[in-house]
């Protein structure tokens, strides 16, 4: 499990880039481990029951386009970026992120079957 120094340095380098977090996807593991730290953490952004841990961020990347990046909170760093344009719907924008979640999901689940 990662760190709470490691999600601070994880948040600070997003940040520096301009980027926003935006949700936060914890493990039941995660969340009993660091529920005395989340506030400090993440501020007012909400925690959500996931079966992953990873952080939601996005930022301006075009006019009209906003990128959302998907980061895997993990000794061995990886994530995702989608690209949202201003014509979609919330809806629309939720399922693509959704489905970067699954996509994420099961590449973790892969990368555990290999290491093992």
């Amino acid at each position: 499990m990662i760190t709470e120094q490691s999600i601070r340095e994880i948040l600070a380098l997003y940040e520096k880039h301009l980027w926003i977090l935006r949700r936060v996807l914890f493990s039941e593991d995660s969340t009993t481990a660091l529920a005395d730290k989340q506030e400090s953490l993440f501020g007012g952004v909400s925690v959500v029951p996931s079966a992953i841990d990873a952080l939601w961020f996005s930022r301006v990347s075009k006019p009209d386009t906003e990128s959302w990046e998907i980061r895997h909170l993990s000794e061995t760093p990886f994530a995702l970026v989608e690209v949202a344009d201003s014509g979609m719907s919330e809806d629309e924008r939720d399922e693509m992120l959704r489905t970067a979640e699954l996509k994420m999901a099961d590449m973790i689940k892969a990368r555990s079957i290999k290491s093992n």
